[in-house]
């Protein structure tokens, strides 16, 4: 990736504009085909980043030099200062290809780990140690964290960073809990392609950054909006989508609530909610319940078809060990209620994902909803 580094340069200082895409070249010419690569574009943007939705049909967020600066700049705020990044993501996708910008804006040459074949705890501690900056950061998702706890020297490396950022899906408690008994000084980021990446860092959001909650329930719990400079300008070839119909904000699809204290939570997202009986149950609140099994390493929870229900709660798991679908069922039952307790507990070997290490809760569907 460091022999685009021309491309790269240039995307910071506005005088190009580039599509990233990933080395699959029938993936390629979808994204090309989909964002009018080649076809005439603002003069202001120098980056059109591929979206990671659930949709299927890529959608590209328009960014700036001016929206390119200020995430790094925010970001090395937030972090202590500027330093210099390991890249251990796919660059194709915001979180990856910030890790590459960040560090560029800072002046420093970053790392790259090569992930082709998959992620190595060994080779990104070797990379890790090797990382050259007065600060060292990088940025996993959370199935590579748990390869690097897994690893007794990755987690030593890691834990001597100055930061680890964990974003692209919801770091469950346990594994947070267990990076922190680790040493690792690890920060959870919510953002996406819309916003240049993480803008909202443990719930706090960066400086520049406002969070609004639309049309919140009697908790609170509303759609989350994004504001600030960071915001992309719209999608491209799709002047009028109504996420962006307010200049500088965002309209996210996820549910989330502010505390007193401005800490953002989400909730689930909007487009994800699952009805059963004539019931809502939103996956992630599940999933957070289940995910405090000792048993369970990973989970996804999805609605199936039900005749009888509509949809059917059915929990997907990886397991660390023996897995007791009553117990899931009764531990669900006790925290939430009876109707949001999974019809059934399924374990496989992986979750799919989409994107920088999101569940693909839609692949998970088509996959079973015919079984």
């Amino acid at each position: 990736m460091l022999d685009h580094r021309a491309e790269l340069a240039a995307i910071l200082d506005g005088s190009a504009a580039y599509v990233p895409v990933p080395d699959d070249p029938h993936a390629t010419a979808t994204l090309c085909a989909a964002l009018g690569v080649d076809d005439p574009i603002a003069d202001d943007v120098s980056l059109v980043i591929s979206t990671s939705g659930t949709t299927g049909t890529p959608k590209g967020a328009q960014h700036t030099a001016t929206t390119l600066t200020a995430s790094a700049q925010a970001t090395a705020e937030h972090l202590g200062g500027p330093g210099n990044w390991l890249l251990a993501l796919a660059p194709h996708h915001t979180a990856g290809l910030q890790v590459l910008l960040r560090a560029l804006a800072a002046g420093f040459t970053p790392a790259v780990l090569d992930v082709t074949d998959g992620f190595d705890p060994d080779a990104f501690a070797d990379a890790l140690e090797n990382l050259d900056g007065p600060r060292r950061y990088t940025s996993l998702v959370p199935t590579q964290l748990i390869k690097v706890l897994d690893n007794p020297r990755a987690t030593t490396a890691l834990a001597a960073a100055d930061a680890l950022l964990v974003g692209g899906a919801a770091t469950p408690v346990p594994l947070l809990r267990r990076a922190v008994d680790a040493g690792v000084p690890i920060i959870r980021t919510y953002g996406m392609s819309e916003t240049a990446g993480g803008c909202v860092y443990d719930g706090v959001p960066l400086n520049g950054v406002t969070i609004r909650i639309d049309d919140p329930n009697p908790d609170g719990v509303g759609r989350v909006v994004l504001g600030g400079p960071m915001v992309a300008h719209g999608y491209r070839n799709r002047p009028e989508h109504p996420a962006f119909a307010e200049p500088g904000w965002f309209r996210t699809d996820d549910l989330g609530r502010v505390d007193d204290q401005g800490v953002l939570s989400i909730v689930g997202r909007a487009d994800e909610a699952i009805s059963t009986g004539g019931l809502t149950v939103v996956p992630q609140v599940v999933e957070a319940v289940i995910l405090d099994d000792p048993a369970v390493r990973e989970c996804a929870v999805v609605g199936l078809p039900d005749e009888r229900l509509g949809e059917k709660v059915v929990a997907f798991v990886v397991a660390a060990e023996t897995i007791d679908p009553q117990r899931i069922r009764g531990m669900v039952t006790d925290r939430l209620d009876r109707y949001a307790a999974p019809r059934e507990v399924i374990e496989i070997d992986e979750l799919p994902t989409r994107g920088p290490g999101k569940v693909n809760r839609r692949a998970l569907r088509a996959r079973f909803s015919s079984q």
